[in-house]
């Protein structure tokens, strides 16, 4: 089912124009030349985010209903993975394209949002209905990247010895985080994937039951505190807490510290959009790699959730109507802040969770025919699912059986973990 704002068409273009905008406000504090940054292959530019976005609406919503696309050369440049689409710009190479400008980019998306406009107010009621699928994946996509937009400037502004702040520091909390509890979770049958009832990419379907062993989940995340425990008692030079590859990569890496941490004597400096600051013990660690969220899961005498595990403790707090609700990016804090409350929290926001499930197809998946069907299906391989959300996640872009996918050595995402264990 397709959101009701996205079946009329008034609220349909004040959406449509909402995330738009959205995204223009996120580059906004960024010069042309921050914008230019891409600090690895992994990352790509803020200009590029912008343009990719505005070719999306041109690829799959305008040229398939006649309308031609503003500059037909810019195709190639910003097409990001749709073989079916046509060549494509070297990904490590997105840094390189000093042309079009940021300021020409700006003026493509103008045009392009004046088209859609068009398009909206005019297309007739059969045509409007067939186009919301399409209209809520292509603002679900823009949201992706306004989250990737962010992370990618952090990584690059953390390349320079000047440490430049995205913006400037805002209060940080007052409130003490919470104490760690465990919460049991009955052996039985579980419904697994999207029910339905809104958006949901195709990668979290088709909804199907598991069975889950008994379990119990942490209350709140792993804090730095707990993280830092870890740190000085040796856990990165523990070869029991590690997995075979993940030592291979925290050894060749030379990494001794969660991403953007400077470890001193007495506390953790650690750098994000604010710049510089001191990390508190009682907020979430962040930027692990699944690696490390392996290991200091062990070192803290448990595990890994499954993605399945994971999905049932949010569908349950959700039903119960208390939904674990954690710090997402309309908080304005744009940094992982303390547990507060009570019961299961920080489900959704603060950072994203690592499970020890492998980003695999659920039974009877399918993916769409075309060139959609790209969008999540041939990722399915040497992937790990997250879960949650993070502070960077915009509002209304999580849910209980959201599955988002990384490599396991992935750092430089608002990366962390949550606490499971059996029950015997």
């Amino acid at each position: 089912m397709i959101e009701p704002e996205l079946l009329d068409r008034t609220r349909m273009r004040e959406r449509f124009h909402a995330v738009r905008a959205a995204t223009e406000a996120l580059a906004a504090p960024l010069s042309a030349e921050d914008q230019q940054l891409q600090s690895m292959p992994a990352c790509s530019p803020t200009k590029w985010h912008r343009a990719h976005t505005t070719w999306f609406w041109e690829a799959f919503v305008l040229e398939p209903r006649g309308v031609p696309p503003v500059h037909a050369g810019y195709g190639r440049l910003f097409n990001s993975y749709y073989e079916a689409l046509g060549p494509r710009h070297p990904r490590p190479a997105r840094g390189l394209l000093s042309r079009p400008t940021a300021a020409e980019v700006g003026v493509w998306r103008e045009a392009v949002d004046a088209r859609m406009d068009t398009l909206l107010a005019t297309v007739d009621a059969p045509g409007l209905a067939a186009l919301a699928p399409l209209l809520a994946l292509g603002l679900a996509h823009e949201e992706q990247h306004q989250e990737l937009l962010l992370t990618d400037i952090l990584h690059a502004f953390a390349q320079s010895p000047l440490r430049p702040a995205y913006r400037g520091g805002g209060e940080g909390p007052t409130a003490v985080g919470a104490p760690l509890a465990w919460v049991p979770y009955a052996e039985g049958p579980a419904w697994v994937g999207a029910e339905g009832s809104g958006f949901a990419f195709d990668n979290e379907g088709p909804r199907h039951r598991v069975w889950l062993a008994p379990y119990a989940l942490a209350t709140r995340l792993v804090t730095v505190g707990e993280a830092r425990a870890f740190v000085e008692e040796g856990g990165y030079d523990t070869p029991s807490l590690w997995l075979s590859d993940g030592l291979d990569f925290v050894r060749a890496q030379g990494i001794r510290a969660p991403g953007y941490v400077t470890a001193e004597a007495g506390g953790w400096e650690v750098f994000g959009l604010d710049g510089v600051r001191e990390a508190r013990d009682d907020e979430p660690v962040a930027h692990l790699s699944f690696y490390e969220a392996d290991a200091i899961a062990r070192f803290l005498g448990a595990r890994l959730p499954t993605e399945a595990e994971w999905e049932n403790a949010a569908a349950c707090a959700v039903a119960a109507g208390a939904p674990g609700g954690g710090n997402l990016r309309d908080s304005g804090a744009l940094r992982p802040l303390p547990a507060d409350g009570v019961g299961v929290t920080q489900l959704f926001g603060d950072v994203w969770e690592w499970t020890a499930s492998a980003y695999a197809p659920y039974p009877a998946y399918k993916p769409a025919a075309g060139a959609v069907g790209e969008y999540n299906g041939k990722f399915m391989v040497n992937q790990l699912v997250l879960r949650g959300g993070s502070c960077f996640t915009p509002p209304g872009h999580v849910r209980p059986s959201y599955r988002n996918f990384w490599h396991p050595e992935t750092r430089f995402q608002v990366t962390g973990l949550r606490l499971a264990r059996d029950l015997v």
